[in-house]
């Protein structure tokens, strides 16, 4: 696990199609800085004018257009940028070896030899390998972890770089066991909406809207009595939930 003060950048990016091989490029960087397991605040995004057309495949999995993309700068007019932000930090990436491609391959296009190997500069947890060793034989998608730590990704219609770096970081806390709030670094408690009275924080991702409160119908109340009414009398004791929410009489 990392130490408290250590620089996380949970990255992810898009792409043209794949493989790095056939002369396929990076559209789109989404970062999100992560120290003392809180968001910071300061994150990386940008679109990139990849010179070449994205595949039909690739445009069905992010949605980004090549015409959506026409006067976005190149990789080159923020490499180093982008390079001053990443130094130094751990990179968590889900798949790494993909994005770590894409990266160098950008790089060395640029003829940057000496920074063509990232991982020469930064550490790279690959949170899809740990998943794995974490649950064997079990998908381990960004998607299926969201399902399995409870993180919402209902906003997920198609991916998308920044998006997906908030939930993975979020995926990335809620693996390593500790707190896991995204909310920014420096907010105090009074200021955390999502602080539970047993002084546990709800997991959520800033600048993300709440989730709508839809109150239970008559008809699902009434059916819902009768589901303990039934627990209670298979049981021969009141169920559970009627023994915790139910105040005795007298």
């Amino acid at each position: 696990m990392e130490q408290q003060n250590t620089r996380l950048i949970v990255l992810d990016t898009e792409t043209t199609g794949m493989p790095v091989s056939e002369g396929h490029r990076i559209i789109e960087i989404g970062c999100v800085e992560v120290i003392g397991r809180r968001l910071t605040g300061r994150n990386f995004h940008v679109y990139l004018q990849p010179d070449r057309e994205s595949d039909e495949g690739a445009i069905g999995v992010h949605g980004i257009t090549d015409a959506f993309l026409v006067g976005k700068p190149r990789f080159a007019d923020v490499a180093e940028e982008f390079f001053e932000y990443i130094q130094g930090a751990q990179l968590v990436i889900h798949n790494a070896a993909f994005d770590v491609g894409f990266i160098n391959n950008e790089f060395a296009l640029m003829g940057r030899q000496d920074r063509a190997d990232i991982s020469q500069h930064c550490t790279i947890l690959d949170t899809l390998m740990m998943a794995r060793s974490r649950h064997p034989g079990q998908r381990n998608s960004l998607d299926a972890l969201c399902k399995r730590y409870g993180i919402d990704n209902s906003g997920r219609d198609l991916h998308g770089a920044l998006l997906d770096s908030e939930l993975l970081a979020d995926v990335y806390l809620a693996m390593t066991g500790g707190q896991t709030s995204l909310s920014l670094a420096g907010q105090g408690a009074e200021d955390n909406e999502g602080q539970g009275g047993n002084g546990s924080e709800i997991r959520r991702i800033v600048g993300r809207q709440p989730g709508r409160v839809i109150m239970a119908s008559e008809e699902e109340l009434e059916a819902h009595a009768e589901r303990l009414a039934a627990i209670a009398k298979s049981a021969g004791a009141p169920a559970m939930w009627q023994a915790l929410t139910e105040t005795p009489a007298g």
